[in-house]
């Protein structure tokens, strides 16, 4: 079983009490927005991640930064979790556990995510086009774009939604002609 297995197998438990909680209370938008923010400041700041993950760093130390850093950001009850994370020694887990909540929530409200990989960025029209195409072929009502500037792709563009993966991407396309010839 490969790491990323074994941490989405921790984060599912962990992402399922959250949202029965943020369920419980009405707060199921409010909790993502939170845990939104939460992630895109884990994203920016690789010095808290490694901070968080360090088993070096005492646990009350963690909790401590967790409450001073979080205090008028986060819902206290997203704090407490974070909190209950830390003392399970779970807190490095945290970025895996936000995607998996996330997940839950989406698929509680019907939200189609669909990950897009393109090699330059995509102009407004372009992501109206792509999610109403996307629409088309989920049939679904909502769908919320994911999108990476990947620049190897050379041209094109590659779109993951669940499972399913369409590569339209030019290097691709030159993998499989590739193939193809060597192949023969």
């Amino acid at each position: 079983m490969s790491n990323k297995n074994i941490k989405d197998k921790i984060a599912v438990p962990y992402a399922e009490a959250l949202v029965d909680i943020a369920q419980s209370n009405n707060l199921l938008s409010e909790t993502s927005n939170d845990l939104s923010s939460l992630s895109t400041i884990l994203y920016e700041s690789q010095d808290l991640q490694i901070f968080l993950s360090s088993p070096l760093i005492n646990i009350s130390v963690k909790k401590e930064l967790l409450k001073n850093l979080f205090r008028d950001q986060l819902q206290d009850f997203v704090i407490n979790f974070l909190l209950v994370l830390a003392d399970r020694r779970r807190i490095n887990l945290i970025k895996t556990i936000i995607e998996k909540y996330l997940e839950l929530t989406y698929k509680l409200e019907s939200v189609v995510i669909a990950e897009v990989s393109s090699a330059v960025e995509l102009s407004m029209a372009q992501q109206e086009n792509v999610v109403d195409k996307i629409k088309l072929l989920t049939k679904s009502s909502n769908v919320k774009l994911i999108i990476n500037k990947q620049p190897h792709l050379i041209g094109g563009f590659i779109i993951k939604i669940g499972s399913k993966v369409i590569d339209a991407s030019l290097a691709g396309k030159l993998a499989r002609m590739s193939m193809y010839l060597n192949a023969s």
